[in-house]
């Protein structure tokens, strides 16, 4: 009976912990003995607030606490719902976003009880921020009474949970499931909902900041606070601010999301689900763990992860499903340090891993500790060991390491240590006196490790000694997001911008977020566009959000179905939706039964050494005689243009940017042409390289991004460039390198007046002059017309470097050659009211996941009609090191966009990216290694570097 308390109050636990994500009383491990795996265990819950730490954690807490440490458990049950409440509990730290003024909702997150806000947050302009604390307070007092009655109290929160009137279903189900528990609790949730107040206009005054116009602000506040009925105040808001209550407005959307809604509509909305891993939920290759997938990411107040874990989180058929919700939980990150354990695992910059921080280590103390006793508890079985302090000790160490910190080796994104390892630890030292008999070490370790490919599993040897850098090198690679040093609900991306004040100048910055729905940790930016799974509708069916001011997903407006059921027969064979493959020399992909593959010309069967052939469409020459399409790209050769489906009438001779775009525009009064290079992911005419810019408002004073003009001065933004009637030159500090015309040749085959211009289009340059050769595309011949190009030297040592597709001269770097879906692109644009997405747009979109201020990401579209993706080192002369670095951060891009992650693929409009190829320069043993720096020198070093390459647009 005893063991059935202790694990009714763990699932409670869990459920408690991970719902409002609050920390374990740390009153409670006093009951525990001191240095005991117990006593650290129960410590860990204090500071712990990622919620795969927290499940692992409470998974293994009676493994570290027995049943028989009463006091212990009876402690911990006592912190549970229903038993009391912690009197510092804030129940407001969940309506924080619900404040309209800033200082409010800093101040409610920062908060411990409800006083704390009052002279910051008053409650005549905060009514939806009070009105929703005092429905927490009656919640956390009604629910308390479920006591250990787990379904009981779940709909009962439920009702406190609702944004708008509870249903008379949610009602219901409370009467049925808790009145033969608790009757205080059903009668203390009737006077709730008898009294349940009919909803004030003046709750939705939050609604009106969402307007665009100042005027129809003003008029909603004044039409909510004077008018009574809805009629009224409908016909007052659409006379006033002259539009009709549509979706996709967001002030309209607002109020719509605010009225209740009857049972039949009760529908999750997108930022109460856990939207990034509803989008794994579709990787599921059996409908059970589809379906529990999608609840746990969806009813969010009472998940069945326990379930799932036993049912699926270690089945070996759901490995992408379980890889996909990793990169979710714990992405990838480069870089590990400052761990005192697992100290094997610090100075590796250029290796991924999941966990690396103080918790992992932690944790992975105490497993050892917890091994010693002679098992190793596994979830689907126990495994008898041998005294682990005596038999290769350093192996289970790794092992345990491994299993915490989580590395990303290879191509693997699971953390299974190799099944050699495995067999070889489990035949040294397994109990096979206390083993089952007819087990072997093959055996278990083909339900534990079944994978012994280097590339996809964790080989132990690789930890068994600390890293060959030591504390010497590590200084040429920094990771300044990796252990995350900003705030909750803050990103932290690397400082690429330089700092106006150079000596309060920190290398990375914390930018405000969303989190992908109530329930989910992983962020995205403000203002960042996202794709949503839809519940409500079949697999293949979207929406897009926008991560909106109150750091939330809003407007959220639906995109055409996909059709994910149907394949694409391609020579005979069918092909899945979402499959990638090649078809002689092109990259291919299936979506939603279209094959869309790159243009490449294949050699034919019957080529010969001394063929020229250079693998452009068509079979078009490599003469490069350039035209301008319509969609901004320079082409080599009309032959190329009109083979990428542009008519006669679609481009113009010549390069795109030598020519000037507002040649014969006329803009409306007071308003002047500005020309705007961009390149389009559209064929279509619907890429103007201009726009007319009217009189500037005031500029944001905080904003610092570098641009320069043409006089060569700098100016704190572009709207202070323009305000001052200035013409840009290039994005980033002005250099005097750049002051003077120095032509090169980019790799987009546009001829830029200097390197300065060509980094602010976050394009590489190729070699110095005019661009006036196209390299080969693939199958290069002997007679390249590239054989006459003076190419810059490759200063890195050892360095075999790769030619990018187009060019003459080869980089040392990494490249990334990625297909996508033109139709995606153009419904994108549509959904933007026209607006193209242009190749910067997605750079600088791909920016953000390189982590290692040493890379930085370039591009362009080749020939072949696919976007070629550079990341390389930004010093001048970049060791080994930073190279290696480089092709980590691009064989994680990589893999994010071939596994389809969320983590990447849930961005638009990085999801049309269909299937990406990676090509990484290798460096060759015996280079010379220059000297190390210190990593806080190495940074300033890059800030300057960047600023000499005008890197600083983000």
């Amino acid at each position: 009976m005893r063991v059935c308390v202790q694990i009714t109050s763990l699932l409670l636990a869990v459920n408690f912990f991970l719902q409002p994500l609050q920390a374990q009383d740390p009153a409670c491990c006093h009951y525990a003995a001191e240095s005991s795996p117990c006593k650290e265990a129960c410590d860990q819950l204090v500071a712990i607030k990622s919620e795969s730490h927290l499940k692992h954690l409470f998974q293994r807490l009676p493994s570290y606490c027995p049943e028989s440490m009463n006091e212990l458990w009876m402690c911990i049950n006592s912190t549970l719902p229903g038993v009391s409440r912690r009197s510092d509990g804030w129940v407001g730290l969940g309506c924080c976003e619900l404040a309209i003024a800033f200082e409010c909702r800093r101040e409610c997150r920062q908060a411990s009880s409800k006083n704390d806000i009052t002279k910051v947050c008053k409650k005549v302009t905060e009514n939806s921020l009070y009105s929703c604390i005092t429905k927490n307070e009656m919640g956390s007092s009604c629910c308390s009474f479920a006591g250990r009655h787990t379904t009981c109290r779940e709909y009962c929160e439920a009702i406190f949970r609702t944004d708008s009137t509870p249903t008379e279903s949610q009602i219901k189900a409370v009467k049925e499931y808790c009145q033969s528990h608790s009757p205080k609790l059903v009668d203390c949730v009737n006077n709730f909902t008898k009294s349940y107040p009919v909803r004030s206009p003046i709750d939705s005054l939050h609604c009106c900041d969402r307007a665009e116009s100042i005027h129809c602000q003003v008029a909603c506040r004044q039409i909510l606070r004077t008018m009574n009925t809805e009629h009224e105040i409908m016909e007052g808001l659409i006379s006033e601010c002259g539009s009709q209550p549509l979706p996709q407005d967001p002030m309209w959307q607002c109020f719509l999301e605010s009225a209740p809604s009857p049972p039949e509509m009760e529908i999750p909305h997108p930022a109460k689900m856990d939207c990034a891993k509803l989008h794994c939920c579709s990787k599921a290759n059996t409908s059970l763990c589809r379906e529990m997938c999608q609840e746990i990411s969806t009813h969010w107040g009472r998940q069945r992860w326990q379930d799932f874990d036993q049912l699926c989180e270690y089945s070996p058929v759901e490995t992408e499903l379980i890889s996909c919700l990793a990169d979710v939980r714990e992405p990838c990150q480069l870089g590990c340090k400052n761990l005192s354990y697992c100290t094997n695992f610090n100075n590796r910059p250029t290796e991924l891993f999941r966990s690396c921080n103080v918790q992992s280590d932690q944790g992975a103390m105490n497993d050892i500790k917890l091994w010693s006793n002679g098992t190793i508890r596994m979830p689907s079985m126990n495994i008898p060991v041998l005294d682990i302090q005596k038999c290769l000790p350093d192996m289970w160490k790794a092992v345990a390491c491994s299993l915490q910190i989580k590395p990303c080796h290879g191509k693997s994104r699971g953390s299974t240590i190799c099944k050699s390892d495995c067999v070889e630890i489990l035949t040294q030292c397994g109990d096979w006196k206390r083993i089952h008999e007819g087990q072997t070490p093959e055996g278990v370790c083909e339900l534990l490790s079944p994978i012994d490919d280097p590339e996809r599993c964790i080989p132990l040897h690789r930890y068994l000694m600390p890293s060959s850098l030591g504390n010497t090198r590590v200084g040429e690679v920094i990771h300044p997001c990796n252990p995350n040093p900003c705030p909750s609900n803050y990103i932290c991306q690397v400082n690429r911008q330089g700092c106006s004040n150079m000596s309060n100048c920190e290398p990375y910055l914390c930018e405000p977020g969303c989190k992908m729905g109530e329930a989910s940790e992983f962020l995205v930016h403000q203002g960042a566009h996202i794709l949503v799974p839809s519940f409500s509708s079949p697999a293949g069916c979207y929406e897009v959000c926008i991560c909106g001011p109150n750091r939330r997903l809003e407007n959220c407006a639906e995109i055409p179905c996909m059709d994910t059921n149907k394949a694409c027969i391609v020579e005979g064979q069918r092909k899945n939706h979402g499959t990638s493959f090649r078809t002689d020399c092109n990259i291919c992909s299936c979506f939603a039964g279209e094959t869309i593959c790159s243009n490449r010309k294949c050699p034919s069967s019957s080529f010969s050494a001394d063929a020229h052939v250079t693998g452009i469409p068509c079979a078009c020459p490599d003469h490069f005689i350039p035209v301008c399409a319509s969609n901004g790209q320079t082409y080599p050769s009309g032959c190329v243009a009109r083979c990428m489906g542009f008519k006669d009438h679609q481009y113009v001779f010549g390069q795109c940017h030598i020519s000037n775009p507002c040649t014969n525009k006329t803009c409306q009064r007071n308003q002047r042409c500005i020309p705007k290079h961009r390149v389009c992911f559209s064929n279509s005419s619907d890429c103007p390289q201009y726009e007319c810019v009217g009189r500037l408002g005031a500029c944001d004073k905080n904003l610092f991004e570098p641009a320069c003009d043409t006089d060569g001065q700098v100016h704190r933004s572009l709207c202070h460039l323009q305000q001052g009637g200035k013409t840009l030159a290039y994005m980033g500090q002005c250099q005097e390198t750049c002051r003077k015309p120095r032509r090169v040749c980019a790799h987009n085959g546009e001829t830029y007046d200097t390197m300065c211009h060509a980094f602010s289009d976050r394009v590489a340059v190729d070699y110095e002059g005019p661009c006036h050769k196209v390299g080969a595309v693939s199958g290069m011949g002997p007679d390249s017309p590239c054989s006459l190009i003076s190419c810059p030297t490759i200063t890195t040592p050892g360095c075999h470097p790769i030619t990018p597709p187009g060019a003459c001269c080869p980089i040392c770097g990494s490249m990334l050659q990625i297909l996508w879906s033109q139709k995606l692109m153009k419904l994108f644009s549509k959904m933007e009211r026209n607006q193209p997405v242009t190749v910067l747009d997605v750079l600088q979109n791909l920016r953000l996941y390189v982590s290692v201020p040493q890379c930085d990401i370039f591009g362009y579209l080749s020939v072949d009609h696919l976007l070629v993706v550079l990341i390389l080192p930004v010093d001048h002369q970049p060791t080994p090191l930073q190279v290696e670095a480089c092709n980590k951060e691009a064989e994680k891009i990589d893999s994010l966009i071939n596994y389809a992650s969320p983590t990447l693929v849930s961005h638009v409009p990085l999801s049309a990216f269909l299937s990406s190829e990676i090509r990484t320069s290798s460096i060759l043993s015996g280079g010379s290694l220059p000297a190390p720096m210190p990593s806080g020198l190495c940074f300033f070093l890059v800030l300057l570097v960047s600023a000499v390459l005008g890197l600083h647009q983000l």
